[in-house]
């Protein structure tokens, strides 16, 4: 079956860094469209980016444009999302996410952003 297994998350401080990974099994991976969300305390879930097939385009929220990356290994059946200089306002639960088969969602991974 289809599963999304993330990690990387933790506590950093404001204008850190991290780096969170998900390794995809179960799908075509490296024939899908591959996206990270993410979803604070009390609001709604929101997408960070996309990435296409061979990585060569993607996408980010206004929120993130400039201080986080999309990568993708499709050896490794691994999508990347570097986050850089890290904000309060990026604390959320961060998902890996795939179109295949209607949709499927990670499990997530926590990520903090606090003095």
């Amino acid at each position: 079956q289809v599963q999304l297994v993330e990690s990387g998350g933790g506590l950093v401080q404001p204008g850190g860094s991290l780096t969170l990974s998900c390794v995809a099994s179960g799908f075509t991976f490296r024939i899908s469209y591959m996206s990270w969300y993410r979803q604070a305390p009390e609001k709604e879930r929101e997408l960070v980016g996309t990435i296409n097939p061979a990585g060569s385009w993607t996408h980010y929220a206004d929120s993130v444009k400039d201080r986080f990356t999309i990568s993708r290994d499709n050896a490794k059946n691994t999508v990347i999302l570097q986050l850089n200089n890290l904000k309060p306002e990026d604390t959320a639960v961060y998902f890996c996410y795939t179109t295949y088969g209607g949709g499927r969602w990670g499990q997530g991974t926590q990520v903090t952003v606090s003095s």
